[in-house]
């Protein structure tokens, strides 16, 4: 089978948009969505997006396989470059979608110089939405005590849509990532496995943020992960409601707001375009 894709990156989070249009099911499998995914035998991405036709009333789905063949619930950088590929299909000039996702639907509006803004919706911090052992019904897990890797932390989780479990430290470049990461994703307070975020406050309202993701490993930037960073950092007094989040790959304005809601904006950008066979 020959497909064309296109491939975005928003702040080095680089993914295979497919244009699924023509059914409501993902035109291939996990495994080939890793396959096209393997950075040496295929395309190279974190994942690949399908655009598939809206549900109840929306404009498009999006459905998301990672490169290890799994699949998350959302994903933030992931659904701006969304936004463009769509816009670019549909060729409809329109500004503002309405996306539907497995985390609901979200709504990301078109700006200037590729810039995307995205109404993330309201974060989740009960224990049982995230879901995690720290905590029980809806009470918020906030710098909770969690062991890893023979160390304590303290931790704080919030759910997007998808698990993380933030945690803020004096230097975030001196955390061992690439053997840290696998340790929180994996530990058995979070049953369904989680994204893992650790997180230096430079002022009130700019953090640096290094991110291992489910499924994924360490990426360059994560869009849900920097909601849940300022949201975490809310909480524990770390940070303002309005702050920058720097990431590897640069950075993200998010906001949360007063209506309880989280905007985040950013950029996305077309990378290339090509054919593949699978």
């Amino acid at each position: 089978m020959e497909l064309q894709f296109t491939k975005y990156q928003g702040l080095g989070n680089d993914f295979i948009l497919l244009d699924n249009r023509a059914s409501d099911r993902p035109m291939i499998t996990p495994e080939q969505a890793a396959q096209l995914c393997d950075r040496h035998f295929g395309i190279g991405a974190d994942g690949v997006i399908f655009a598939l036709p809206g549900q109840e009333g929306t404009d498009y789905t999006m459905r998301i396989f990672n490169s290890d063949g799994s699949e998350p619930q959302m994903c933030g950088n992931g659904i701006r470059c969304f936004a463009q590929f769509v816009a670019h299909l549909d060729g409809s000039g329109k500004a503002e979608y309405q996306i539907s996702t497995l985390a609901g639907v979200m709504v990301p509006k078109l700006g200037s110089q590729g810039q995307v803004t995205v109404d993330m919706g309201i974060p989740r911090l009960g224990g049982a939405e995230i879901p995690t052992t720290l905590g029980s019904g809806s009470a918020p897990v906030v710098d909770r005590a969690l062991e890893v890797g023979g160390n304590a932390w303290l931790v704080t989780c919030v759910s997007m849509g998808n698990p993380h479990c933030v945690t803020f430290v004096e230097d975030v470049e001196k955390v061992a990532l690439e053997q840290i990461g696998p340790q929180f994703e994996h530990h058995p307070a979070f049953p369904e496995r989680i994204n893992a975020e650790f997180v230096q406050a430079i002022a009130s309202n700019r953090v640096k943020m290094r991110v291992w993701e489910r499924g994924a490993g360490i990426t360059l930037a994560c869009g849900t992960g920097a909601c849940a960073t300022v949201v975490a950092g809310v909480l524990s007094k770390k940070c303002d409601r309005h702050t920058t989040v720097e990431l590897p790959g640069g950075d993200l304005d998010i906001e949360w707001a007063t209506n309880d809601r989280l905007y985040m904006t950013g950029p996305a950008q077309a990378v290339f375009t090509g054919q593949v066979v699978i």
